[in-house]
């Protein structure tokens, strides 16, 4: 492959080119359809002439339909996009990448999209479609998936189909609720990825950070004893990896704690536990729900983040890992660790 691509690179020279402006055209299509041209010429960065030229011919080849609701991807279209996906990571070397830093994190796979999420809010969508593949592939009968909460793994739940084989498996909150806005709650993520991908779920309705007198008192309650159970048996996990202070800024820390976390070199959360530039443990909360030490039993731990603000969060976290870990994140983030590597 690598021999074709190389030798087509100096026969047709804008070949790659032309590839990946019309991979673009059709990635920000199912992204956003149905979606009008002048919208999608904004977004791609094209004139409307440019863009109408492009789309007439994505169309005479019937991977598009441009009619009086917009424009969107054929079914041959939806397919190509996903083709086209591996065929330019391996062409614009996103592959070598990938290798690179499995190699260097030691953990069991990294998947990479293009971009960064920091700048360009459908990167972050697409780390959420990578991953909902990955559920896709791996996620059987009878299997139970704990999630964390958070934007990030929102868009996993946007990016969920139905699946006749994910009619068994089980979703579930992978913690209690972590601030005020519910939508991106572990409960009520772990409810939309169950009715996307046609799955059943269930809830653990205790707030994340808790005293230890309280703490002790909710996980004697059946019900919640119940499901912590079934919580801590997860055969997959998927998480998020968080900036110390931004994270500790949500769960209404007081500035004392804050102070400490700064003063302790916290720069990365995860599960309630803040780590330092080395990867250490420097601060944990009292959190009902998964702790660090459950990832170890889980077949797939999918940590999922992206944007060059997490990098060094990213890179830190990543020093604890458990090594079923798959890390699917942003072309920037694998830039600047292996450029620090």
């Amino acid at each position: 492959m690598n021999k074709w691509m190389n030798v087509t690179q100096k026969v047709i020279p804008d070949l790659m080119e032309i590839m990946k402006r019309r991979y673009e055209i059709l990635q920000q299509t199912s992204l956003m359809e149905p979606v009008g041209r002048r919208s999608l010429a904004a977004k791609v960065g094209m004139t409307e002439r440019v863009l109408r030229a492009e789309l007439d011919f994505l169309r005479e080849q019937g991977l598009m339909i441009v009619d009086a609701q917009g424009t969107r991807l054929s079914e041959a279209g939806k397919q190509l996009l996903v083709d086209l996906h591996e065929v330019i990571k391996e062409w614009s070397g996103l592959n070598d990448k990938e290798i690179n830093m499995t190699k260097m994190l030691q953990i069991e796979k990294v998947l990479l999209t293009y971009g960064d999420t920091d700048k360009d809010e459908t990167v972050k969508s697409e780390l959420g479609k990578e991953v909902a593949r990955l559920i896709q592939v791996l996620a059987n009968g009878g299997m139970t998936i704990a999630v964390t909460g958070g934007s990030t793994i929102s868009t996993v739940a946007d990016a969920l189909k139905k699946q006749q084989h994910m009619s068994d498996v089980l979703f579930v909150p992978a913690r209690g609720g972590v601030g005020t806005d519910m939508k991106f709650q572990a409960n009520t993520l772990a409810a939309r990825m169950a009715e996307e991908s046609g799955a059943t779920y269930q809830t653990l309705y205790v707030p994340d950070v808790v005293g230890e007198d309280m703490y002790q008192s909710i996980i004697k309650e059946p019900e919640i004893k119940q499901v912590l159970t079934v919580i801590k048996k997860a055969d997959i996990v998927i998480h998020g990896i968080g900036n110390a202070l931004e994270m500790a800024e949500r769960r209404g820390t007081h500035t004392e704690n804050i102070k400490e976390l700064t003063e302790s070199g916290a720069i990365a959360e995860a599960f309630g536990y803040y780590f330092n530039e080395e990867g250490k443990v420097v601060h944990r909360l009292q959190t009902v729900g998964l702790q660090l030490e459950d990832l170890q039993q889980a077949d797939y731990v999918i940590a999922v983040a992206g944007g060059s603000t997490k990098a060094k969060a990213i890179a830190a976290y990543m020093k604890q890992a458990p090594k079923q870990t798959i890390l699917v994140t942003d072309e920037v983030v694998a830039e600047e660790l292996l450029k620090n590597n």
